[in-house]
């Protein structure tokens, strides 16, 4: 049987080793968000990375108890569950139109297509565009709003920061229509300017979003008999 691959962790002389760094010197001398970066990018960041990296992570982590991945996660409390589950029902709620459109961002951001082009190719194929435009937030995102203004402080608004503000004056061009980045192609424009492979950029949503579902089953937990459902009122009955 071919062998496993691997070059994210190994054990030598019984001590683990993560890309090549001691875990117990991560333990004594690094921190939580410096290790993640050196999971997934393969690099102990530098200190602006970490602060942009940090600062991308912490936009992520909540956004209110109405959209589906809360729901989702109290509704599986409600029904007896406990915390895995309520994890995991919060996790397989957020899809395309809920925290997916990070990946497809960064691959538009990541193309060799001018802006125009994208813009032109996707209203013809009367497509949503990923990474702009919000149900809430009309005019701007103020969580992609900040991540932009945290990333020139710090000299991290480069060739895809930039693309994705090209991508939205030429969208609102061509639908005389305000567009705004979204969280999600911020974070996408973002992230690669860190370097990161735009196939992971889903899961470093998911791992951020996570932190906030689990306030909210925690909550969920302390509700004692509560059981959630649609009300009767809710209901409009369409069949025969």
């Amino acid at each position: 049987m071919k062998k496993w691959k691997t070059a994210i962790s190994t054990r030598k002389n019984n001590e683990l080793f993560i890309r090549g760094v001691r875990h117990l010197d991560l333990v004594e001398r690094s921190d939580f968000i410096a290790s993640l970066f050196l999971l997934w990018r393969g690099t102990l960041p530098s200190a602006n990375e970490k602060t942009m990296f940090e600062a991308i992570l912490v936009s992520a982590i909540e956004h209110g108890i109405d959209v589906p991945s809360s729901v989702a996660s109290r509704i599986a409390v409600s029904t007896g569950n406990q915390m895995n589950s309520a994890l995991a029902s919060g996790i397989l709620a957020l899809g395309r139109r809920h925290g997916g459109a990070i990946e497809g961002a960064a691959l538009l951001l990541q193309s060799g297509e001018a802006p125009d082009e994208i813009v032109r190719r996707i209203i013809s194929s009367k497509e949503k565009i990923p990474g702009f435009g919000h149900r809430l937030y009309k005019e701007k995102d103020p969580r992609a709003e900040a991540l932009f203004l945290r990333a020139q402080k710090i000299g991290f608004f480069g060739v895809f920061a930039k693309k994705a503000h090209d991508i939205k004056t030429a969208l609102e061009r061509a639908s005389a229509k305000i567009l705004p980045i979204n969280i999600d192609g911020a974070m996408a424009a973002l992230l690669l300017e860190l370097g990161f492979d735009p196939r992971i950029l889903w899961g470093i949503f998911i791992f951020a979003r996570t932190a906030g579902l689990i306030a909210h089953a925690q909550e969920e937990l302390d509700e004692t008999g509560v059981y959630r459902h649609l009300d009767e009122e809710d209901i409009e009955y369409t069949g025969k």
